[in-house]
């Protein structure tokens, strides 16, 4: 790893962050596959239970460099633009929820990131977007086609995508892109709390859930039920399970430990 992605984890914590500030944490190629890795990393990191995606400098992200917008054939265009969506696809795959902290704007492939996370914890004030189409590319880029439509609907996903319109952090969260707007002040806060809270939680009924989430948005409901069906099963049978029901009788704080 090198300067331009950040790897923490405290206390079962892990934090990725996007530390290009002076390019407003665009992301490169170059970065790009530090943050594969750095996600790769995280995924397999037992000390890490939940993870922190967060920005350095005034915004978080600001989608791709456009200096890598330079003349290429479309094998090579091909290769880059699917090559742009793994780390969305490993964020969703991560066994872990994960928590997009948006201290500041969230554009293009950094809107896509965002969706891509469980949680979206926004700044008042912030902007957020999928400005595209105003420079001639399509309006899906990063994500965007799936995650915007699954958020807001079809008829709000529409406007932003083909207007290309940035909209602020309260628009955000009345239309459910983003999970909560909180004062600047109390951002940190506000993630930390929540971080501590799935930190503290069963890693596998976690990991089941957010399963659950990710498959509802595409298979059939008999498919999602044989899931629930699964995944209550394997948690019915865990030690996690029984603590949480000792801790409930006993009234006291659970210790969760994945088993």
């Amino acid at each position: 790893m090198n300067d331009a992605i950040q790897v923490e984890v405290d206390d079962g914590i892990g934090t990725i962050t996007l530390n290009r500030p002076d390019r407003l944490n665009v992301i490169d190629i170059p970065t790009l596959d530090e943050l594969i890795a750095a996600l790769g990393k995280l995924a397999t990191d037992s000390q890490a239970r939940v993870i922190v995606l967060a920005g350095a400098g005034r915004v978080f992200c600001a989608g791709a460099d456009q200096r890598e917008m330079i003349p290429r054939d479309s094998a090579e265009w091909e290769k880059i633009v699917d090559h742009y969506l793994d780390p969305v696809r490993a964020i969703c795959s991560l066994e872990k929820p994960v928590i997009a902290r948006l201290h500041g704007d969230t554009v293009g492939g950094g809107l896509g990131l965002a969706m891509a996370g469980d949680f979206r914890i926004a700044a008042a004030g912030i902007r957020l977007g999928a400005p595209f189409v105003p420079i001639g590319l399509a309006g899906c880029d990063m994500s965007a086609g799936y995650f915007l439509p699954r958020l807001v609907g079809l008829g709000r996903a529409t406007d932003l995508m083909m207007s290309g319109r940035l909209i602020d952090a309260e628009e955000a969260e009345r239309i459910g892109l983003v999970t909560r707007v909180v004062p600047a002040d109390q951002l940190d806060e506000t993630v930390d709390k929540l971080a501590r809270r799935l930190a503290d939680g069963p890693p596998r009924a976690l990991a089941y859930t957010k399963k659950a989430i990710r498959r509802s948005l595409d298979y059939t409901m008999e498919g999602e039920f044989d899931y629930e069906i699964f995944a209550q099963v394997q948690c019915l049978q865990s030690e996690d399970h029984r603590e949480g029901l000792a801790a409930f009788r006993e009234k006291r704080k659970p210790v969760f430990t994945g088993k």
